[in-house]
């Protein structure tokens, strides 16, 4: 702009000082000593020096005009140059101003945009926490337990349906009020609720009037870790009356069960020499009625009825022994002991109806040395091992084959910080079924029908359940089997080193 106004200002001084120019020519032409000069002597006027002198002067003029138009012109087209620069500039900063006005409005609108978008998220945020709390309130409401929140001054802060209707107190009464104020029949003390908070641990009561009702009753101290927590407890009561009993139930149908087959193999282990006594006095009857008194058959006869009487008596005294060991307390002990002992009481109480003694069965012992030692139950394992025995001589027994080798094979060894222990035999072996059925219950026996109610998978002296409570619930172990009908029987028994 200045320099425009400048370029104007010469212009406007240039015309002057031309229309000067001109104007002293003509004043110049007035004066009458220069007009002397066009005329002659005579007075004439010489017009070719006027013709002259015009052109002259318009020529000089003209030149004046013409180098003014140029200079004009160049000045013109710098003044262009100039204000297209200034134009250009001009629309450049238009440009710029433009860019960064489009950036601020893109910014703005992707502003806009993140901020719609999380406003909607904020809004979705608040439908699921509207909607996370209401299910978390209705779950509370609809909970069939009696669920009450408790804050520091043990005022009520939650008290759900079920606590309405077992209190009879309700929510809007119950709320804020101190607990022992609104229900103080509750069998929980404000000492038991503040310990709790105290101590930052829970607690889980039982309250129970044997045989009419059982509760749990179980106080949680809240957990939250942030500034704005508030402290406080959850009492949860629930009523397990059913449960309990139904639980008591199935305990005492166990005992009944563990009895029942301890009771059949003990009946089993006693009617056998019983059986042989009673045919053995039967023989003595005959012996005794005849003419010819055979001295040699009667005490061949008195013998064997006195061995059969040993071992029944040794069968009784075992379970006596047993009895007298319930309660007793683990203690380190060898497997290989135990195992042995369980040995020696089986030479000594178990026979079959078949004749098959169990001194006649050949006992093959592998036993890993330096074995470390269990805490266990000794009397339990004790009776483990001699039922496994006896099932072993069971199936054993019914093997009729002429040169067949009756045989048990035990071994025990260290493996993988546990004692393993294979109990093996050659006898009869185990139908997919009676493996199937061989740990459970004598009462859970399905029956065949028209048989007088005999169980499938033998007879309760063949059951094994009472070994697996032992196993797996007194020690914490595993007992598992593996059979062939044709090949045998083993037995593994995984018990873990403490």
């Amino acid at each position: 702009m200045f320099k425009t106004k400048k370029t104007s200002a010469s212009l406007r001084w240039k015309h002057t000082f031309t229309m000067a120019l001109v104007l002293t020519f003509y004043s110049t032409l007035s004066h009458a000593s220069f007009i002397q000069y066009f005329k002659d002597e005579e007075g004439n006027t010489k017009w070719q020096y006027v013709a002259n002198f015009s052109s002259a002067t318009l020529i000089l003029l003209l030149s004046i005009t013409a180098i003014s138009l140029f200079f004009s012109h160049r000045r013109s087209r710098k003044a262009n140059k100039a204000l297209r620069e200034i134009r250009a500039d001009l629309e450049q900063r238009v440009l710029e101003r433009t860019a960064t006005l489009d950036e601020s409005n893109r910014l703005l609108t992707e502003a806009n945009n993140a901020l719609e978008e999380e406003v909607s998220e904020h809004k979705e945020t608040t439908a699921l926490l509207e909607a996370s709390e209401y299910y978390l309130n209705n779950i509370l409401q609809s909970m069939p337990s009696m669920l009450i929140g408790l804050d520091d001054n043990l005022d009520v802060t939650h008290w759900n349906r079920c606590a309405e209707e077992i209190s009879g107190v309700s929510y809007d009464k119950a709320l804020h009020k101190n607990l022992w104020q609104v229900y103080p029949t509750i069998t929980i003390s404000p000492e038991q609720v503040s310990g709790v908070i105290e101590h930052n641990k829970p607690v889980t009561i039982k309250h129970s009037q044997r045989g009419q009702y059982y509760f749990d009753i179980r106080v949680y101290p809240l957990q939250g870790k942030n500034a704005k927590a508030v402290p406080g407890v959850v009492i949860l009561i629930d009523n397990v009356t059913q449960r309990t009993l139904a639980e008591n139930m199935l305990i005492q149908r166990d005992k009944m069960s563990s009895m029942g087959e301890l009771a059949s193999n003990m009946a089993h282990d006693i009617n056998t020499p019983l059986q042989v006594i009673v045919d053995d006095l039967h023989k003595l009857q005959k012996t005794l009625t005849s003419e010819s008194l055979d001295k040699a058959t009667l005490s061949t006869v008195l013998l064997d009825a006195i061995d059969k009487g040993k071992l029944a008596s040794n069968v009784i005294r075992n379970l006596l022994d047993f009895s007298r060991s319930q309660g007793d307390i683990k203690r380190q002990s060898k497997i290989t002991d135990i195992i042995e002992n369980a040995l020696s009481l089986a030479r000594g109480t178990l026979s079959e109806p078949s004749g098959l003694k169990f001194s006649d069965i050949v006992i093959e012992k592998n036993y890993e040395e330096n074995l470390p030692e269990l805490e266990v139950y000794v009397s339990e394992l004790q009776q483990v091992f001699l039922s496994l025995l006896r099932h072993s001589s069971h199936s054993l027994g019914l093997i009729a084959k002429t040169a067949f080798r009756p045989a048990i094979k035990i071994s025990v060894q260290e493996c993988y910080d546990a004692i393993w222990i294979k109990i093996q035999h050659n006898g009869r072996g185990l139908t997919p079924e009676e493996q199937q059925e061989l740990f459970e219950p004598f009462f859970n026996a399905s029956i065949d029908a028209g048989f007088e109610g005999k169980p499938k998978g033998g007879d309760a002296q063949n059951r094994l359940s009472f070994s697996h409570f032992i196993i797996s619930d007194h020690h914490k172990g595993q007992i598992a089997v593996t059979s062939d009908v044709d090949v045998g029987t083993t037995f593994h028994i995984q018990l873990e080193l403490h």
